[in-house]
């Protein structure tokens, strides 16, 4: 039941009865995707394409912030977080790649992204 239903069984006061979570071994390592300006004044309305490829990717998870759905279907940036791309991977190396790898997919005008997320860590691997 996931999430939900461990805090709906510790809500209800029925946590007992719940099964215990079962917890990942698995590295995860999340990459912001800004808007162009942020954090200041954030440009909006640009368009993001990519974002199915970036999805497919093994272990990748795309996380909407700043998006809104565009009368013709297309997603554009709405806010300054535009979009979080997390990737689980064995090790921490191994989630960074996948993580930069997809938001190497993605693209929206004049947006920027820090490239130093988990690289101390993962060069200590």
């Amino acid at each position: 039941s996931g999430l939900g239903g461990l805090m709906m069984a510790a809500a209800t006061g029925h946590l007992e009865t719940h099964p215990a979570p079962v917890w990942s071994s698995d590295a995860a390592v999340t990459v912001v995707i800004a808007a162009q300006g942020y954090p200041e004044s954030p440009r909006m309305g640009d368009v993001i394409a990519g974002l199915g490829d970036a999805a497919a990717s093994a272990g990748v998870d795309i996380l909407h912030a700043g998006t809104r759905v565009q009368d013709d279907g297309s997603i554009a940036a709405s806010g300054g977080r535009v979009l979080s791309v997390t990737a689980v991977g064995d090790t921490l190396h191994q989630a960074r790649d996948r993580a930069y790898t997809a938001v190497d997919l993605i693209s929206l005008e004049g947006s920027h992204h820090r490239r130093d997320i988990a690289l101390a860590a993962a060069n200590q691997e």
